[in-house]
C-alpha cells in the first residue's frame, strides 16, 4: 500500500483491486438508529456510512492511525509519503511561558491556567490537528483562546465554529474578558458580513456553509467548538472545503458512544485525546459538587394499559400534556431554593404549558426556546447570574449545549431524553461554581408505565441515563411517587 496526501482533508490509498474491497468493507460501518430515519425506510440509504472510497482511494487524513492499524493486522507493508507525519517536538515548557505571558483575565481578575488545560494546547500544537475531549465548564475558551493568539503569532488566520448565535457572542464576551480587543475579532452569525481582515472569524457553521472553497482558503487554523455536532452534513462540508487548513482542532465535552460518530470526528480533526474527566474535576473541586435526585413518577395501572400500545411519539406526547406530572413539575420548581433551569423538549405541546403555570410565582421567570432572539438570550443570561431565584423554562436545543451561566442551583429534566450528549451537556450547564454556589441538583423526571411486564419506552430511556451516571461516576438516588 501506498499512503499519500492529497490535501489536509484526504489521504490517498494505492492498492489492488481486492485489498480496496478489504478496505471498504474495514471502514463501512451501520450507523445506529438508522432504520428510523426516512431515507432508509425510502430505500433511498442501506443505512450505513463508507469512509474509505474504493472509487478514487481517499479517506479521511485523521484515520491515518486505522489505516496502519489495518495494516498491521493483516501483515500488509505500506509506504508512508513523507510530510503526511509532521508531529513537532514542542517543550511543555515554552508552551506554559507562552500561556502565561497572555496574562487572560476574567472582570479583571488574572485567571489560572490549569495542568490540564496546558496539557491539552501542548498537545494540539504538537498534533496539528486533534480532537480535544473535555468536560463541559473545564475552561475550553481558554484552550481555544490561547489556541487562536499561538497561531496569530504563526501569521494565520483563524475560523472558529460554533453552533449557535448564543455561542458566538459568548466566545466573543470571553476573548475580550481575556484581554483581547475587538479590532481582532469578527463575529457572523444572520445578517452580518461574513468577510473580514481581523485574525480571528466566530461564525455559527448555518451563516458559512453554503459558501464555496475560495472563501475558506483565507484560513490558516479551523477550531471547530462542540465538535459532536459536527457529523451533520452541512459541517463536513465546511471541513471539506478547507482542503488547505493544516491546522485542525475539535472541542467538545461529550461524544454519543458511537463508533460511526468518534471516526467521522477523528476522520475530520484528528485522533481524540481526553484531557479529564468531570468527576475528577468535581473532585479536585474545580467545579460544583453534584447531586442527582432521579424522580420516577408511577403512572395508574388503567393508564399504562392504554399507554402501552403506542409509539414513541404518542408515548411523549400523552406525558408531556400529562396534567398530574405538569402540577408535580411546577410545584418542584416552586419549592427549590435558588436559581432553576427547567428543560423540556416540545416548545407548544410542553415548554408553553411549563411556562404559563410557572410564570404566576412571585419571581423572575424566562421562557427560552428556538424562536428567542440572541440578545434577548444574552440579557437572560447576564440577569440570571445577579438573582437568587429565578426559574429559567429553556428547550433542550437551546440551553443544553455551550451557555455559560454559574449561578443555576437546580437542573429538572422535565422532558425524557436518551441522549448521552444531550444528558451530559445539560448537566454541564451548572457545574460551573459561583460566589453562591458549590452544588448544583439535577432532578431527573421519569415514568413509570409499565405493564405487566412490558415497559414504556421512557422508562427504558431513564435506565439508559442512569448507565450513564454510573459510567461517569455520579451520585444519584432514586424515589418513586405514584402520581
Amino acid at each position: 500500500m501506498k499512503i499519500s496526501k492529497l490535501n489536509e482533508v484526504y489521504l490517498t490509498l494505492e492498492v489492488d483491486e481486492s485489498l480496496e474491497r478489504e478496505l471498504s468493507d474495514y471502514f463501512t460501518f451501520e450507523v445506529p438508529g438508522a432504520k428510523f430515519m426516512p431515507q432508509y425506510r425510502n430505500k433511498i440509504w442501506d443505512g450505513k456510512i463508507r469512509l474509505f472510497s474504493p472509487h478514487n482511494g481517499r479517506i479521511y487524513v485523521g484515520l491515518l492511525p486505522y489505516v496502519k492499524e489495518f495494516c498491521s493486522k493483516n501483515s500488509i507493508k505500506y509506504i508512508l509519503e513523507e510530510g503526511i507525519e509532521n508531529e513537532r517536538n514542542i517543550v511543555h515548557k515554552d508552551v506554559r511561558d507562552f500561556a502565561t505571558s497572555l496574562q487572560p483575565k476574567s472582570k479583571g481578575q488574572p485567571i489560572e491556567i490549569r495542568d490540564y488545560q496546558l496539557d491539552a494546547i501542548h498537545h494540539a500544537i504538537s498534533r496539528n490537528r486533534t480532537l480535544l475531549l473535555s468536560p463541559t465548564a473545564s475552561g475550553k475558551s481558554l484552550i481555544i483562546y490561547t489556541l487562536v493568539r499561538y497561531y496569530q503569532m504563526m501569521g494565520l488566520k483563524t475560523l472558529i465554529l460554533v453552533p449557535t448565535t448564543s455561542l458566538v457572542e459568548q466566545m466573543y464576551s470571553d476573548f475580550i474578558d481575556y484581554g483581547w480587543k475587538d479590532e481582532y475579532i469578527h463575529r457572523v452569525y444572520a445578517g452580518m458580513d461574513k468577510g473580514s481582515k481581523k485574525p480571528v472569524v466566530i461564525s455559527t457553521w448555518q451563516s458559512i456553509y453554503k459558501l464555496h472553497s475560495p472563501y475558506f482558503a483565507q484560513y490558516g487554523c479551523i477550531i471547530g467548538d462542540e465538535a459532536h455536532l459536527f457529523k451533520a452534513k452541512s459541517l463536513t462540508d465546511i471541513m471539506v472545503k478547507s482542503r488547505d487548513v493544516k491546522y485542525r482542532f475539535g472541542l467538545t465535552g461529550t461524544l454519543d458512544g458511537t463508533q460511526t460518530h468518534r471516526l467521522v470526528l477523528e476522520g475530520l480533526f484528528g485522533q481524540v485525546k481526553k484531557i479529564i474527566t468531570t468527576k475528577e474535576l468535581i473532585d479536585n473541586d474545580t467545579l460544583a459538587k453534584l447531586k442527582i435526585n432521579c424522580v420516577v413518577l408511577k403512572h395508574t395501572e388503567e393508564e399504562s394499559k392504554r399507554v402501552r400500545k403506542y409509539i414513541y411519539s404518542e408515548e411523549i406526547n400523552y406525558i408531556v400534556s400529562h396534567p398530574k406530572r405538569n402540577i408535580f413539575i411546577k410545584n418542584l420548581c416552586k419549592t427549590l431554593n435558588g436559581n432553576t433551569l427547567c428543560l423540556f423538549q416540545l416548545v407548544e405541546k410542553h415548554g408553553v404549558l411549563l411556562y404559563n403555570e410557572i410564570k404566576k410565582f412571585d419571581r423572575k421567570v424566562f421562557f427560552v426556546y428556538g424562536g428567542t432572539d440572541t440578545q434577548t438570550r444574552e440579557d437572560i443570561r447576564a440577569i440570571t447570574e445577579k438573582e437568587k431565584d429565578a426559574i429559567i423554562i429553556a428547550s433542550y436545543g437551546t440551553f443544553s449545549t455551550g451557555i455559560n451561566i454559574r449561578n443555576i442551583h437546580n437542573i429538572v429534566f422535565a422532558s425524557p431524553s436518551k441522549s448521552r450528549v444531550r444528558v451530559l451537556q445539560s448537566i454541564g450547564r451548572g457545574l460551573r461554581q459561583s460566589k453562591n454556589k458549590e452544588s448544583v441538583k439535577l432532578f431527573d423526571i421519569a415514568d413509570d408505565l409499565t405493564h405487566k411486564t412490558r415497559r414504556n419506552f421512557t422508562l427504558r430511556h431513564f435506565y439508559d441515563r442512569i448507565n450513564i451516571y454510573k459510567e461517569e461516576q455520579f451520585d444519584y438516588k432514586i424515589d418513586r411517587i405514584k402520581l
